[in-house]
């Protein structure tokens, strides 16, 4: 059985929870509690959306691999700062049961074209700015240089052993020891702010009043300035012209400069900060979708990944400090992931 899968009397129990938390709460709600299933996420979570008038979302979250708690304290956390994220109207932590505020079912995945890509962008970008304008508390754990080192190494744990069969040599660790090494110093001088962590297209709702709902959010952090500009922007599930994604990237800039977040740094240093953050989290995509299809059955990620391989491509051409990771990446990885009959069709 793939992990994350549920029993038929687990789901009925979820579902016999959340119509009576509705009718404790008195929401008074037109049409039969019947529900549809949403597609899963990356995580265990499994989401239900109620056929009702007015619709909510149920989650059936399985306490052993989701810290359901702090989904409920930074949604409320979030919702206090002016960010439209889900209410959670009940919740059954023993269980993992959520009862939450449906935002709608139009994600900006959904519905960008490249005729509003710069109304809904900009709205996603003024919804960041609002995040990253809240002070951080206890609430945020460090995006620490043990955690950032941890996600990069995936890569080597999950794409280059498990998927690809490669065995590293000590020289070849050794080089991505010191490549990590580089992209974790430029992360940690960046200014510390809430981060996210998957702040990108198919995380945002838009909202049947124009506003900009956002979701997905309980993996949240104190961390580098650039890391959900750099998921938005550098999406792994869409991609935008290059020169686009950096003129947006230094119009927010000059906005966090303007509100505080941000003291004025120069252009260079900046697009680093931007361009070494995104490598980061696509060199983490890497390993975590090759684990997304190997353990856990989700084999539709490794789709995905010949556009993050190019994002990485673009990056390490660049910057001549990466010009070691880059002659490993272009001579040994790219040649076996080539070979991968889901790269050659994506």
């Amino acid at each position: 059985m793939t992990k994350g899968c549920s029993s038929s009397a687990e789901i009925e129990s979820l579902k016999e929870w959340a119509e009576s938390q509705l009718d404790s709460l008195e929401y008074h709600c037109e049409g039969n509690f019947n529900w549809s299933p949403l597609n899963g996420d990356a995580g265990f979570r499994r989401y239900f959306r109620t056929q009702t008038t007015p619709p909510f979302m149920v989650a059936l979250s399985p306490p052993e691999t989701e810290d359901n708690p702090a989904f409920v304290n930074i949604a409320a956390f979030l919702r206090e700062n002016g960010i439209h994220v889900p209410k959670v109207l009940a919740h059954d932590y023993e269980r993992g049961f959520l009862l939450e505020e449906d935002l709608g079912e139009t994600l900006f995945f959904d519905c960008l074209t490249t005729e509003n890509v710069e109304v809904l962008y900009g709205e996603a970008l003024f919804t960041l700015l609002r995040i990253q304008q809240c002070k951080t508390t206890s609430l945020f754990s460090s995006y620490n240089q043990a955690f950032l080192l941890t996600e990069m190494r995936l890569l080597q744990e999950w794409m280059v052993d498990k998927l690809l069969g490669m065995t590293l040599s000590d020289d070849e660790t050794a080089m991505l020891d010191g490549f990590y090494s580089l992209i974790v110093d430029s992360a940690l001088e960046q200014p510390q702010v809430i981060v996210h962590r998957d702040f990108h297209s198919k995380n945002m709702v838009y909202c049947e009043d124009g506003s900009t709902g956002v979701i997905d959010f309980q993996g949240a952090l104190s961390g580098p300035f650039t890391y959900d500009l750099a998921s938005l922007l550098k999406d792994c599930y869409l991609r935008w012209e290059p020169e686009q994604v950096r003129r947006w990237a230094i119009a927010y800039a000059n906005m966090a400069i303007d509100v505080g977040i941000l003291k004025p740094v120069s252009e260079e240093q900046f697009l680093r900060w931007f361009d070494w953050m995104g490598l980061q989290r696509h060199i983490k995509v890497l390993g975590l979708f090759a684990r997304l299809a190997l353990r856990d059955g989700k084999e539709g990620y490794l789709r995905e990944l010949p556009r993050v391989v190019r994002y990485v491509e673009e990056v390490v051409e660049r910057y001549p400090q990466l010009d070691d990771f880059a002659s490993w990446f272009k001579q040994q990885l790219l040649p076996a992931l080539k070979k991968q009959p889901w790269f050659s069709q994506a």
